[in-house]
């Protein structure tokens, strides 16, 4: 039995709910639902929450859920995305049932078209594009209809199969459904549903010079799947009655239902394709798969797993009602995720070098470290250890308050996993800036723990300079500074400057595999960090998935409060 807290923090999803009392009613044998993208660029965190939707409530009703291409639109779609959204789907742990392309259906389609012009509810459209956009109306005017409307059923027939014969240029003509020029549903006013365009398809070449509108594409290849529920988003709210008109006009071998769900707004991002690829044109992020890219190739070139997104999706649930997640939620759920998973190693960013002067100078030794301070499951690793570390420059300070707990002159820290050691001299290089730390250690602290029982307050991490890797950091950060970019009219206004720090002179740990690994570490002290795409043994490049706090959380108070 469910308690009465499970309710309240069970997550809201009406849709399983729909579905749930559709299966009780006997109304399928099966559930089948289809994620539909167009392939005319990378799937983004948006695009997360609909593939975990279409696909879990499939997982949910043992149904199946078909990855659909909607590719109807040749001029602005390429392999290179049908191959990045397989992949993005795959990489979340969800399996298509069926692989089929909207173009798979174009002779179906076709034939679909012609029904309609029997019947007399389609029409070859003579206006050029700027009449049929001026007659068409607005929300309070009624549309015109078209000169060409009442054209014979068979003038419209020999129209369309000269239109498909290639005997028209682009514009010419166009097919449009005969529903309501009046309707208060501006996309009830004759819907456009074949254009004359010319161009390579990536699927079908050269054997079409006319295309379906989505509209007309969407609701028929759902029924020829079969699909029992058509999850979309809220825009497409207005689109259900032309959706339904035309599986009601038709004879198609199924009537699916349309279910709209609220999109997901995230806050500090921008999710329009459009926006994106002008910020990979223009050189703002080098690629759609930038870590600062809330594209799912970029997340997982950052960091992210497949686990967070998807408790992410759960946790906020699925509504009617439109919303913006504080970004602070998926953030969470990756530092959750990781926090159980990344294994933990010790590496500077910002190195300064420490000699420990009292330390034998052809000394080395192995100290033993925890992999994961909470599961020992992960076991323990050896860490060398000699007279010369490096430590953090942030770790030292040498004015230091009275609750400055780390390295200064005169106090005792902690060394993770090795000594005390005690700061005795500064050296400086000739501009100010320190060039080394003379340190002192107790050789009887070894593991951290002292014989005499004093009390260190100060614990911090550090690497052997002998045997450290030398890497490449990249700071990674929210790439705009404001939590609605998409409401300025220019999204340049609100680039944040600091959402890439690159540093050139990190200290690595030895144990650290440099070449890119499906899991991300810890660095302890540090955040979670994980190595980059392009990442290998001669030039190691790390990015930070993410910090072990949410630092934002301050700045959105003080804006809130601006």
């Amino acid at each position: 039995m469910t308690t009465e807290s499970e309710e309240k923090i069970s997550p809201p999803n009406f849709i399983r709910d729909i579905i749930s009392n559709d299966i009780s009613e006997n109304k399928h044998d099966n559930i089948i639902t289809r994620f539909p993208p167009e392939p005319n660029g990378y799937l983004h965190v948006g695009h997360a929450k609909s593939i975990c939707l279409n696909f879990g409530i499939a997982e949910d009703f043992k149904g199946v859920c078909n990855l659909r291409f909607d590719d109807t639109n040749p001029e602005k779609e390429e392999q290179e995305y049908i191959d990045s959204i397989r992949q993005d789907v795959e990489w979340l742990g969800f399996h298509w049932e069926t692989n089929p392309s909207a173009s798979d259906y174009f002779d179906q389609l076709y034939s679909y078209a012609t029904q309609l012009i029997k019947k007399g509810l389609a029409y070859v459209d003579s206006q050029n594009a700027d009449d049929m956009r001026s007659n068409r109306g607005s929300l309070t005017e009624a549309g015109k209809n078209s000169p060409f409307r009442d054209r014979s059923i068979e003038e419209n027939l020999q129209l369309f199969v000269d239109m498909k014969n290639d005997k028209y240029s682009d514009g010419e003509h166009a097919l449009r459904a005969k529903i309501d020029m009046s309707s208060p549903n501006i996309n009830m006013r004759d819907p456009v549903i074949y254009r004359i365009r010319h161009a390579t398809h990536h699927n079908t070449g050269n054997k079409w010079c006319i295309y379906p509108m989505y509209d007309f594409t969407h609701c028929l290849s759902d029924a020829i799947e079969g699909i029992t529920h058509s999850l979309c988003t809220l825009e497409f709210e207005d689109h259900r009655p032309l959706y339904d008109w035309f599986l009601d006009k038709l004879e198609t071998p199924c009537h699916p239902q349309q279910i709209e769900f609220a999109r997901l707004q995230l806050k500090y991002t921008l999710t329009s394709k459009r926006k994106l690829n002008q910020l990979v044109q223009e050189n703002i992020v080098d690629a759609w798969d930038d870590p600062r890219m809330p594209t799912i190739s970029g997340m997982r070139r950052r960091g992210y797993t497949a686990q967070s997104i998807r408790a992410f999706s759960e946790i906020i649930g699925v509504t009617k009602k439109d919303s913006t997640i504080e970004m602070g939620v998926l953030e969470n759920c990756l530092r959750e995720d990781l926090n159980k998973r990344a294994i933990r190693r010790m590496a500077v960013i910002n190195p300064v070098k420490v000699i420990i002067e009292n330390y034998p100078e052809d000394q080395e030794e192995m100290v033993t470290g925890k992999n994961h301070p909470q599961d020992p499951q992960f076991g323990t690793r050896e860490i060398p250890f000699s007279r010369e570390i490096y430590v953090e420059q942030d770790d030292f300070m040498e004015d230091a308050p009275r609750k400055f707990f780390r390295l200064s002159p005169g106090r005792e820290v902690r060394l993770r996993f090795a000594y005390y050691v005690t700061c005795k001299e500064v050296i400086k290089n000739d501009d100010g800036s320190i060039r080394e730390i003379i340190c002192t250690y107790d050789p009887e602290s070894k593991g951290g723990k002292s014989p005499d029982g004093r009390k260190v307050k100060g614990t911090i991490h550090w690497v052997s300079a002998k045997h450290a890797t030398t890497a490449s950091v990249r700071i990674y950060d929210r790439l705009f500074n404001i939590s609605n970019p998409a409401k300025l009219d220019d999204f340049h206004n609100a680039l944040n400057p600091d959402s890439l720090i690159t540093l050139d002179n990190a200290k690595l740990e030895p144990s650290i595999e440099t070449v890119r690994q499906p899991l991300a570490y810890q660095f302890e002290r540090l955040g979670y960090f994980i190595a980059d795409t392009h990442s290998t043994n001669e030039t190691p490049i790390f990015n930070r998935t993410m910090s072990l706090r949410d630092s934002w959380a301050k700045i959105e108070k003080e804006q809130n409060n601006s």
